[in-house]
């Protein structure tokens, strides 16, 4: 497990050119128009409600579409993330958007002081972000440590119910990896990316952690935080399971073909720091 880090850095630094270059992510049409969200930050608009004047930072931004959007939004925002690939995309998006956004490279759990004590009002994780820490206490600590007194956590994230499930049996809904963090990581090889390309990817590997809905809203209130807003939904960005998802209305993203009502496949958790 300690070498965590850079494992995972290889993989998002060789995902980063092909993600910004693919019709998903839309770098062209965020360039076009000035107006243009992300579909996640879009998806849960209503929720976020008015972020003008916030001073915010996205933790593992990747390449920068979320955090652009919100900044578009009217917040102020910084980005932080580990792969210096992807902040080289982020940063290119935003200057040719004209965009003014702070990318600083760290991994999370030195962002405290990455960030040289820096405090927000507006801390936002984006989807598939916290399956990439191996301790979820640790992070809720430093979401404590970056929010000022007041301010709000936003996180979008694939519902631990989702990675749970064996995504490589197209016939059944199986079970195969766990739903609660464990002291070891999923050790995956996945040859390519959730985002169409003919990319040869070499740095296949991933190491990821699962992080059950209890211990993350445990993780918060053990610090003080008070849970504003919990809402789980049938609806993924991506087609996480393979033949067995239909893309359609209102969201334009992926839910079960048949009775999406039986799993919960994304939520969205807001909290305020007291």
């Amino acid at each position: 497990m300690d070498d965590y880090l850079a494992v995972n850095r290889a993989n998002w630094d060789e995902r980063a050119a092909v993600h910004a270059a693919s019709a998903d992510y839309g770098f062209e049409r965020f360039i076009s128009d000035p107006t243009h969200l992300s579909d996640v930050v879009r998806f849960d608009q209503a929720l976020l409600g008015d972020v003008s004047g916030l001073r915010g930072i996205h933790l593992q931004c990747h390449i920068g579409t979320d955090t652009l959007s919100l900044a578009r939004l009217g917040a102020e925002m910084a980005g932080l993330d580990l792969s210096p690939a992807s902040l080289d995309q982020a940063r290119h998006l935003a200057s040719a958007c004209g965009a003014e956004i702070d990318y600083v490279e760290a991994d999370t759990y030195s962002a405290p002081a990455a960030l040289a004590g820096r405090r927000f009002d507006l801390v936002y994780t984006g989807i598939g972000a916290l399956c990439w820490l191996p301790d979820i206490d640790r992070w809720a600590g430093v979401v404590d440590d970056l929010l000022e007194p007041g301010g709000q956590l936003f996180v979008r994230e694939g519902h631990p119910m989702l990675w749970a499930f064996d995504d490589m049996n197209p016939d059944v809904l199986t079970l195969g990896y766990a739903y609660f963090e464990t002291p070891e990581p999923f050790d995956i090889e996945e040859e390519g990316t959730y985002v169409e390309s003919d990319h040869r990817f070499v740095n296949t590997k991933q190491l990821s952690w699962n992080h059950g809905i209890g211990d993350t809203m445990t993780a918060l209130l053990r610090r003080g935080f008070e849970v504003t807003g919990f809402v789980e939904h049938r609806s993924v960005p991506w087609e996480a399971l393979p033949g067995r998802m239909v893309r359609d209305a209102p969201h334009d993203e992926w839910r079960l073909t048949n009775h999406p009502e039986r799993m919960p496949l994304t939520y969205t958790l807001q909290a305020r720091k007291r």
